[in-house]
């Protein structure tokens, strides 16, 4: 009964790291990071909204991609710059249960948007007369809102069949924030239901969008291969590249973190991961989806240009 108690008050986070000296200096580090994630993304969605130039099917997704984004760094980060600067790092039963549904929620919208944005430049480059018809503003709602509840609904699968368990061993989780691996880590009753939605739903959003997304990108190099300008090619193939680079740090930390078995689960090992894909690479993606893009940058210079004419009449 006393454990139950115990249980049911909350959890101990054991942080990012035991070196207590090289917390101030991740503290700061994480905090400009999360700065850095917020303004670019919010930079990003104030772009694509008042510039009628970037009102397209690829920038709608983009848009969408901040937003998660933003989401997607908040669910963690705030409570990791908390902990930081404290001796105990403690998290309620209930706060520990919205940190898991928010991580897991967006984290699987991310994969499926990825897959669609992939799907979205294939259709351009491979049917540029019939783009605009295929990729009407209907479709692309639908899209988008496919993508939404795809997250959403598998994280809330995954939250209610996590905190059924009883957490009777320990209430230290072994982690930065609550995650799935360390919480069935942590129960005593037979967690083979959970493993087996965790690799099949999970394993279904992040390999299945992870698949959509190389496969659409062989269909685009196939067609940039027969651009005629080899400057036309290398310009094509280096957004590709790095549109896959990030496809590749996000889905392959993912697929690495989730989709085995809990037993292998390891801290020192594993904690890495949510770091490159939950907040590192949320704020590398405004720069590499949309900075380098000088249409973008044009539009940003145009509306800074208007606001600080606007502020100086």
């Amino acid at each position: 009964m006393e454990n139950n108690k115990t249980w049911l008050t909350g959890f101990t986070l054991l942080g990012l790291t035991d070196n207590v000296q090289c917390q101030p200096y991740l503290f700061v580090f994480f905090l400009v990071v999360y700065v850095l994630t917020v303004l670019g993304n919010s930079l990003m969605v104030f772009t694509v909204t008042l510039s009628p130039v970037l009102h397209s099917p690829m920038y709608f997704f983009i848009c969408n991609l901040a937003i998660v984004d933003m989401c997607y760094t908040t669910s963690t980060v705030p409570k990791l710059l908390l902990d930081f600067l404290s001796d105990v790092k403690r998290i309620s039963f209930f706060g520990c249960m919205v940190q898991l549904y928010s991580f897991i929620s967006f984290g699987g919208v991310e994969c499926v948007l990825l897959a669609a944005m992939a799907g979205d430049r294939y259709v351009a480059i491979r049917m540029p007369l019939h783009y605009t018809k295929i990729m009407s503003w209907n479709i692309c709602k639908v899209v988008a809102i496919t993508c939404w509840t795809a997250g959403l609904l598998n994280s809330l699968a995954h939250t209610v069949l996590t905190f059924r368990l009883p957490f009777c061993k320990s209430t230290c989780l072994n982690h930065f924030f609550c995650d799935i691996p360390p919480l069935l880590a942590l129960s005593c009753a037979d967690t083979t239901i959970n493993e087996i939605v965790v690799y099949t739903s999970g394993g279904s959003v992040i390999i299945g969008s992870f698949l959509l997304t190389v496969m659409s990108y062989v269909f685009i190099a196939k067609a940039i291969l027969k651009i005629t300008t080899a400057f036309g090619r290398q310009k094509a193939f280096s957004t590709c590249a790095s549109h896959l680079t990030v496809v590749t740090l996000y889905f392959g930390t993912g697929v690495f973190t989730y989709i085995r078995p809990t037993s292998t689960y390891s801290l020192d090992q594993d904690r890495v991961g949510p770091v490159l894909y939950g907040i590192i690479t949320p704020m590398l993606n405004p720069i590499i989806y949309s900075f380098r893009n000088k249409e973008v940058q044009g539009e940003l210079i145009k509306l800074f240009a208007i606001h600080f004419t606007v502020k100086i009449n």
